[in-house]
């Protein structure tokens, strides 16, 4: 299954936004592929405000988000991939959501599903099976 992520993320912002408030994203900046102004990054984060007032030009992808914004009066173009997207929630009030790290895993290493047959390795490990 495709991770939920970017839908909650477009979800929550598009929420957010509805109420009057300020969707600001809270990125892990030391994720591949993040470009971000690095001189705003604190401990490897940077908490972004993505209200359409701030920001030009937003796509809330699937694989990424993208935008440009200005930072101390320069322009820049942020892409963001979506696995480093920690949360997202309101300016006021904090409301939102916080997101679990481990969803982008690797994919299983057959590239299979549950109901395929599985080694001696695998038969201790729980597993689902189609029923009919």
């Amino acid at each position: 299954m495709t991770p939920s992520r970017p839908y909650l993320i477009r979800a929550i912002n598009e929420w957010i936004i509805d109420n009057g408030q300020t969707p600001y994203l809270l990125i892990n900046a030391d994720y591949p592929g993040a470009e971000v102004p690095r001189q705003f990054v604190d401990e490897g984060k940077i908490v972004l405000n993505i209200n359409p007032t701030a920001v030009a030009g937003l796509e809330l992808g699937n694989d990424y988000i993208m935008f440009s914004a200005r930072f101390q009066g320069r322009a820049w173009e942020i892409v963001i991939p979506v696995p480093a997207v920690l949360a997202i929630y309101a300016q006021e009030n904090g409301r939102g959501m916080m997101f679990n790290e481990e969803e982008y895993g690797p994919e299983p290493p057959d590239g299979g599903g549950p109901d395929q047959d599985k080694s001696d390795d695998d038969k201790g490990r729980p597993s689902l099976k189609v029923v009919k």
